[in-house]
């Protein structure tokens, strides 16, 4: 269904996914150091051997649409979860494990980094998905509540200028 964006004045189709590259952490390591420091891919971060994230999604539900804003954000594990984890990828079996949210999100003019969650996995080639602790902080609600579709495009063209991609 076609949208005319307050934010931009374009008309789009549906809602992007966004996704950040790595968690807030490996982007403290020095650019200079991180060769040596941090090891990344698609779905794993490991920083200095001690600091574990995995890559999954958040999702928010949208008011009167059908398809949930889809966030790819990072989430640090504990080192035996993150190794259950990449020794089982395609498991539904395993989980929820408990994490931090290292994404630096801006919702709601508050912080998401260090955002309690559980990361759920699905199998099946799937990204595991997050449930942020319930809180009253606005993400939580968000996430619980929904937002409307302006509050979405607000997010997306937010974050569109951050060092992020499409998943």
């Amino acid at each position: 269904m076609p949208y005319l964006c307050s934010c931009c004045g374009e008309t789009h189709e549906g809602l992007p996914d966004i996704g950040f590259d790595q968690p807030a952490f490996a982007y403290a390591v020095p650019k200079e150091e991180r060769s040596e420091r941090v090891r990344l891919n698609e779905d794993y971060c490991v920083v200095d051997d001690r600091y574990y994230f995995i890559r999954a999604v958040l999702e928010i539900p949208v008011h009167d649409h059908d398809q949930t804003l889809g966030i790819g954000v990072w989430v640090s594990q504990k080192d035996e979860n993150f190794n259950t984890y990449v020794k089982n990828p395609e498991s539904a079996d395993i989980g929820p494990f408990f994490g931090w949210l290292s994404t630096e999100l801006r919702f709601g003019g508050e912080s998401s980094l260090h955002l309690k969650t559980m990361a759920h996995f699905r199998g099946d080639g799937q990204r595991p998905y997050i449930v942020v602790e319930l809180t009253d902080h606005p993400l939580s609600v968000a996430q619980r509540n929904g937002l409307s579709l302006d509050a979405a495009w607000a997010f997306i063209h937010e974050h569109l200028d951050l060092d992020s991609n499409h998943l």
